[in-house]
């Protein structure tokens, strides 16, 4: 402890003390006027900004304001390309700088154990190495912005379901090379602000109490000297937490969370000197990610959503291309079919969603550059059964052109933050649309619009598959560059000097 931290400390009450130890509300750190320390926002913001006010609750969009979607984290993890993801760390920070708001929570770097899991839209890989690494690269663009990040969800939260009550239960080597790893790759390698710490327990000690993951693992062994924040709702014993090495409790319970320390306090079951610790932590964190709130400074939102366009683009994976049926032929009649074409699904469900500035559909992007395309939807985006009108109306534009670009993917409420996925089929409508048109042209592709792993039983009976996951705000703009051959996917994301 300074000496600076050590006077401001000898300033504060013990409840003085005990409110800095739990956010003040949703989104705020506790405030002190008497000793003129400001109180200090905290937002989502893996994919794009997400600030709300203060009154607006943990998964509410309507107060949120407006920013930029980027694409979600399982395409960008096919990039390979740790100065790409630099730079949507830095477009990323200045918004949130812009915003004046301090710390950005994220990125999500958790494995993907299951493909069933829900939340695995926001997370990088099933490799800890590359999560790893691109994680740490994100870091660092944010951070250079003088935004702290929060790396999230520590540690081996793995799945939605149960996630506020499950223990996560492996051996010592599992835990070291696999779920530790990319964690321990981003503490020595970026230097977060801040670890939030996650919902479940670890070989049944809950996180928020895991002493040995807390301080042991982190602090001691790899040397973080940043901030441990719960995840919202993550605390179950206050107290045991702060002995554990946690710091700050979010979102907080107002006088209850003040009044459970100064009670643990006077009773000896807190230290003082263990409260004291925490308050430090997060004074130094306050003290140096804080945003003056002077000048009101500006962003360029255009010239992020051209950089989304870009990041889309270059990180899309050319599954299949058959017969070369991409780069599509601009000599050739062209159809595009699936709802999705109209009206895509280019972000994840939960803390992630962005109220985005400016989404540009396939089809829009499509038709700007081939004015004369044939659309059917196919399908409905709020069914899954067959519709065999919109079907066969689409199966007639298929077979009256000489290319088809067929649409495809999981409706958002197939899969969010809060749920795991029961299945990985695609919709009923959407594979019998699929069948169907195969049945009557043999140049089709399909363009993927999935947060994670889909089963494609349909594969062989088509020519191309791209798969573009959550492509972000510019999806249409980012696909057309891939469709068009304006972007050439094949092999790209294979360059030695992306990932080596």
């Amino acid at each position: 402890m300074t000496q600076i931290d050590q006077d401001l400390v000898q300033q504060l009450s013990l409840a003085e003390k005990a409110a800095l130890v739990s956010g003040k509300d949703f989104w705020f750190t506790a405030g002190n006027q008497r000793v003129n320390l400001q109180r200090m926002m905290v937002t989502d913001g893996p994919s794009g900004l997400r600030k709300q006010a203060s009154s607006a609750d943990a998964l509410g969009l309507n107060q949120s304001v407006t920013a930029v979607c980027f694409p979600a984290s399982s395409l960008t993890a096919c990039s390979f390309d740790r100065a790409g993801l630099t730079q949507l760390g830095t477009n990323l920070g200045e918004a949130a700088r812009a915003e004046k708001v301090g710390v950005l929570l994220g990125p999500g770097i958790n494995l993907k154990r299951s493909p069933l899991a829900g939340r695995n839209f926001e997370y990088f890989s099933e490799d800890p190495y590359l999560a790893g690494e691109l994680a740490a690269s994100y870091v660092n663009g944010v951070q250079q912005q003088g935004v702290g990040v929060s790396v999230k969800h520590f540690a081996a939260n793995n799945r939605e379901n149960q996630r506020f009550t499950m223990s996560s239960d492996m051996d010592e080597r599992t835990l070291r090379e696999l779920y530790l790893a990319p964690f321990e790759k981003v503490v020595k390698q970026s230097h977060p602000a801040t670890i939030m710490c996650s919902y479940n327990a670890i070989n049944g000690t809950l996180n928020s109490q895991n002493q040995r993951l807390l301080t042991q693992i982190l602090r001691d062994e790899w040397g973080f000297d940043g901030l441990v924040m719960s995840d919202w709702g993550a605390v179950a014993d206050h107290v045991a937490a702060l002995k554990a090495g946690l710091d700050l409790e979010m979102p907080g319970k107002g006088d209850l969370s003040v009044q459970e320390i100064i009670d643990a306090v006077d009773a000896g079951e807190l230290g003082i000197g263990t409260l004291n610790r925490a308050v430090v932590r997060v004074l130094r964190m306050v003290a140096k990610w804080q945003q003056p709130a002077g000048e009101v400074e500006s962003y360029d939102l255009e010239a992020q959503h051209k950089y989304a366009r870009q990041l889309a683009a270059k990180s899309m994976v050319l599954l299949q291309n058959n017969d070369q049926v991409l780069p599509l032929k601009a000599d050739r009649s062209l159809a595009v079919l699936g709802a999705l074409a109209k009206t895509p699904r280019y972000q994840g469900g939960g803390s992630s969603h962005v109220n985005a500035y400016r989404v540009v559909s396939p089809l829009e992007a499509i038709q700007a550059a081939r004015p004369e395309v044939q659309f059917a939807a196919g399908y409905q985006l709020d069914q899954e059964t067959v519709d065999d009108q919109q079907l066969q109306a689409a199966v007639n534009v298929a077979k009256s052109a000489d290319q088809v670009v067929l649409f495809a993917g999981y409706p958002a409420e197939r899969e969010s933050e809060g749920f795991d996925k029961t299945s990985l089929s695609l919709p009923e409508n959407q594979t019998k649309l699929i069948e169907a048109v195969a049945a009557v042209n043999e140049h089709v592709t399909v363009v993927l619009q999935n947060g994670a792993v889909v089963l494609m039983p349909w594969q062989h009976k088509i020519a191309g598959i791209l798969e573009t996951y959550l492509a972000g705000e510019a999806v249409g703009e980012a696909t057309w560059d891939v469709l068009s051959g304006q972007v050439n996917q094949v092999g790209a994301w294979l360059k030695p000097s992306h990932f080596g």
